[in-house]
């Protein structure tokens, strides 16, 4: 059965170092189940909108994938979906301010 982790708790949690998984679960299974809901309800705003998807939907798809199965380094793999993989400077920004995703992602 799961309890409420009060402030205390959690910095002793976090000060001893390593946790159990069910102290780990008492502490972000709330806030990460809230997420999942919040995603939840942007892919479907997503959906019932018009138009295609464009870059920044399918990176984020792709970043969703990496989320299913017990794999490792998940969070690398997730930031990495949103990532531009090359390694050669442009020469001048092409936007005032970025876009969250790469845009020459491959599918």
């Amino acid at each position: 059965m799961t309890r409420a982790i009060d402030n205390a708790e959690r910095r002793e949690y976090t000060a001893s170092g390593i946790m159990t998984r069910e102290q780990v679960l008492d502490l972000d299974f709330l806030d990460a189940r809230g997420k999942l809901i919040e995603i939840a309800a942007f892919l479907d705003r997503v959906e019932r909108a018009k138009g295609q998807d464009d870059f920044r939907v399918k990176a984020f798809r792709q970043a969703a994938r990496e989320l299913n199965g017990s794999k490792k380094r998940r969070a690398e793999k997730v930031l990495l979906a949103f990532s531009d993989p090359t390694t050669t400077p442009i020469p001048a920004a092409t936007t005032k301010a970025a876009c969250g995703a790469w845009p020459g992602r491959p599918n």
